[in-house]
């Protein structure tokens, strides 16, 4: 599927996982939304808007299994998320933090949030709880179990992340949604990497709240990501720009979407693309698509570890199609640079509880050669870093 994307072909791109990559077909269906915009900005934002928000809203929402008037586009999961967080400080019922007060979430988190749970705690004197989650990663049930020894009696929220960032881990999220709701615990999800990358039924997840991505593995424009919202928890979460929606002179069927949607001018073109990006992998037997890309995932990682000779930290059950290897010690910087210059290789190394990990993503558009290229820059540079022990 490489020619139905608009990659340069020079480059072999591992890094999906970051900021996505779009179709062509779909990057053209997003270029006549804005022109469409551009024809009658007056008609199509004063006239058509509600209307066609509403239409990528029910596409979304039947692809999520959840209602549409719970939904409402964000342009990334962080600024969704920013709305929740400082809702929790600024509602005038519960669950509102006050001093004391726990968020549990845990040390695999997208650095974006670990701040954002600073300031907001740091706002109220409330306390960030990071459980420590080991590695290799722990099967399901145990790691629900030791998760949870994390909770405490001032444990109002868990936030956890259905796909991590820096490890590519996919945790049990229904398991620790189910398990909070018996405790009147409130669940925020960082979804962000799960959205196309795996199945996503959201209604049986069952989370409070549930942030995700659309322009990373559904293949949407940059800019379209969602918040869904259970019914129960919506009147407390107020929205980050107060605009028109709010005391409404024409309220729409759900008061979480007037409050949410309506920004002032933008472009609304990626959401309304969200649509032709579901389309474009029904088309194209995503199920299929997921699977081979796993498959060479877990290929690549095999011969990472018999590269470096240090073990994977999960089973191939516990990702998708992104996964993160251990490297040995040595200087990311002058390693990923010299990968991207000398090999033509785009993928990211990060740093989790003090060790070296190279996180490889795999889409559509990939294939052994991209594979073959990061393992071949590898074993030629690690030796370089490490003194011969790669």
């Amino acid at each position: 599927m490489k020619h139905l994307f608009n990659l340069d072909p020079s480059i072999h791109f591992l890094n999906h996982g970051s900021f996505g990559a779009c179709p062509k077909p779909v990057f053209e269906a997003y270029q006549r939304w804005q022109a469409e915009l551009e024809r009658q900005p007056v008609a199509f934002l004063g006239r058509k808007v509600t209307t066609l928000l509403a239409e990528s809203r029910r596409a979304l929402a039947c692809f999520l299994n959840v209602e549409a008037d719970d939904l409402v586009y964000f342009p990334n999961p962080t600024t969704a998320l920013n709305m929740v967080a400082r809702s929790l400080i600024s509602a005038t019922q519960a669950p509102r933090l006050v001093a004391g007060d726990e968020i549990l979430t845990t040390d695999h988190e997208y650095g974006a949030l670990d701040r954002t749970w600073n300031y907001i705690c740091g706002q109220v004197g409330a306390k960030v709880v990071r459980r420590p989650i080991p590695l290799p990663l722990p099967s399901p049930s145990d790691f629900v179990a030791h998760f949870w020894e994390g909770v405490s009696s001032r444990t109002r929220v868990i936030f956890i992340s259905h796909i991590t960032s820096p490890t590519g881990l996919i945790f049990p999220v229904e398991e620790v949604c189910s398990l909070a709701r018996q405790h009147g615990i409130v669940t925020i999800i960082d979804g962000a990497h799960a959205p196309g990358q795996i199945p996503l039924d959201l209604d049986a997840v069952g989370a409070d709240i549930y942030a995700g991505a659309c322009h990373k593995w559904l293949c949407a424009p940059k800019g379209a990501s969602f918040l869904h919202a259970r019914r129960e928890v919506q009147r407390w979460l107020e929205p980050l720009v107060v605009s028109w929606g709010w005391e409404a002179e024409q309220p729409g069927p759900s008061q979480f979407v007037d409050w949410h949607e309506w920004q002032g001018t933008r472009d609304v073109a990626a959401f309304l693309t969200v649509p032709d990006a579901i389309r474009f992998q029904e088309q194209h037997d995503w199920p299929w698509v997921r699977e081979q890309c796993h498959v060479l995932a877990a290929e690549t990682r095999e011969r990472l570890v018999s590269l470096t000779g240090l073990r994977p930290i999960c089973s191939d059950a516990a990702f998708g199609q992104m996964f993160a290897a251990e490297l040995p010690a040595c200087d990311l910087d002058w390693l990923k640079t010299r990968l991207y210059d000398e090999h033509r290789v785009e993928v990211p190394f990060t740093r989790w509880d003090g060790r070296c990990f190279v996180r490889v993503s795999f889409q559509a558009y990939n294939d052994r050669a991209d594979a073959y290229a990061l393992l071949r820059g590898l074993a030629l540079l690690l030796p370089e870093l490490t003194g011969g022990r790669a």
